[in-house]
């Protein structure tokens, strides 16, 4: 994969976090309790912070291996998938067992962000 991929890959992700919050508000609020609501906004604000991050991946391409970026960029967007994803799930159909998932998106996010650190930390010297 390239930083540009994983550009547009953000892009994806963050046209999705918009209409996923739209939808939140609008389609789901009246149906929905405020618990509920309050998972739905943390997945949808997760997703959008992260797609940022991949947006900005190409202009880190210099400074990084393209195995760094490729790694970092995988778990960005495992830990959304995971993460937001088994959020969204939840809330749509109340089943506990999709909140089991989203630790793992948390890990994977955190191995992003220590991975890109440890990169840029690299790159540095």
């Amino acid at each position: 994969m390239s930083a540009y991929f994983l550009a547009f890959c953000g892009a994806v992700l963050g046209g999705l976090a918009v209409a996923l919050g739209a939808f939140g508000a609008h389609a789901l609020k009246a149906v929905l309790d405020e618990d509920a609501i309050k998972i739905w906004e943390k997945a949808v604000f997760y997703q959008a912070l992260h797609s940022m991050v991949l947006l900005v991946l190409p202009g880190y391409a210099m400074m990084m291996s393209p195995q760094d970026i490729n790694i970092f960029g995988f778990t960005i967007i495992l830990g959304t998938l995971l993460f937001s994803g088994s959020l969204y799930l939840f809330v749509v159909t109340g089943k506990k067992y999709f909140s089991a998932i989203t630790p793992m998106g948390g890990i994977a996010f955190l191995a992003g962000w220590v991975w890109l650190a440890v990169s840029l930390f690299e790159a540095s010297f």
